[in-house]
């Protein structure tokens, strides 16, 4: 009989834990949602317009915007670029810190820019 209801709870589970993971409250968050880091956000990006603001998911930079490059922080004030472009920075250990080592995304397959 036990095995019996705890093999109902699990299929009872099932449909709602894989809705949770569509779109969940911590992870998966869409543009616009506050987050804490930016793993929890689709995009992989948590942004703030400063300091005092609160942090959203934010989408990621296009070719020629001003990005962050990928650190190690889970707030940007510039997000990082979108696949398979770089964020051209200067990167100081003084903007690593301070997060304040903003770039212009480019594509590096572009020839016409060397």
């Amino acid at each position: 009989v036990l095995t019996a209801c705890l093999l109902l709870a699990l299929l009872l589970l099932a449909p709602a834990q894989s809705a949770e993971q569509e779109r969940g409250l911590i992870i998966n968050l869409e543009i616009g949602e506050l987050c804490l880091q930016s793993a929890q956000c689709k995009s992989r990006c948590c942004h703030r317009e400063d300091g005092l603001s609160l942090a959203r998911c934010a989408p990621r930079a296009a070719e020629f915007q001003v990005c962050s490059p990928q650190s190690i922080y889970g707030v940007y004030y510039k997000c990082p670029c979108e696949t398979g472009l770089t964020c051209e920075a200067d990167r100081t250990i003084v903007g690593s810190i301070t997060n304040s080592d903003f770039g212009i995304c480019t594509d590096p397959r572009d020839s016409s820019r060397r």
